[in-house]
């Protein structure tokens, strides 16, 4: 439905027998916004973890002497004396391997295309430069965002699963997130996930609710 997609082998192997109730393929595995936060944040990083390390050790470089404090002692590094600066020169390279690492992670995250999903009455099959993850409709919440218009546009729905995120006002739960990002009849699609994941709630009817 929606689309003309051919499949790959493996997808359709997954899918077996099963209706397609639609075909899609993602072109990013999350949306342009979210990955540039990700870049803009972890260049931070790397600049200000490698400015700490030109001011403090950039000196050594050009053979002068370092002066700072250790525990309220005056020290003094230099050249002939570089035993005093080794853990504070580990502590420094380790924030820029981090830096390091989360900009190659963010630019990954950038560049990562969505692949191939296939909504099915009993599941959502995502297939990713060969690997196939199925997700039943009842491990999502429901609640569904949809940006764009009726010809090209993003879904983003929401899991039950997720993980605990601690920050200033204490640990937050942060649900999983899956993204259909740009593709075409977004709406059709979002009416096909909202039903289906209706029909399959786990979440038990409370008989004792008066209707109104």
């Amino acid at each position: 439905m929606l689309e003309n997609i051919t499949l790959p082998d493996g997808l359709m192997n997954a899918i077996g027998s099963e209706s397609r109730e639609f075909t899609v393929i993602s072109k990013r595995a999350k949306p342009v916004g979210k990955s540039l936060v990700m870049l803009f944040f972890s260049v931070f990083w790397l600049a200000f973890s490698s400015f700490f390390v030109i001011v403090f050790l950039g000196p050594i470089f050009k053979g002068e002497e370092v002066h700072f404090t250790s525990n309220n002692v005056p020290v003094v590094a230099g050249p002939g004396n570089l035993k005093e600066i080794v853990v504070p020169g580990i502590i420094l390279g380790l924030f820029v391997l981090i830096g390091v690492g989360l900009v190659i992670s963010a630019v990954y995250q950038l560049l990562k295309k969505g692949g191939y999903f296939v909504g099915t009455p009993g599941r959502l099959i995502h297939f990713r430069n060969g690997n196939i993850r199925s997700i039943d409709w009842e491990q999502f919440t429901g609640d569904i965002e949809v940006r764009g218009n009726d010809r090209k546009g993003t879904l983003t729905l929401e899991m039950r699963t997720g993980t605990m995120v601690s920050g200033k006002g204490g640990s937050r739960y942060v649900p999983d997130i899956i993204y259909l990002y740009n593709i075409p009849d977004v709406f059709a699609v979002e009416q096909i996930c909202r039903r289906r994941i209706k029909e399959n709630d786990p979440t038990p009817i409370n008989l004792n609710t008066p209707v109104s």
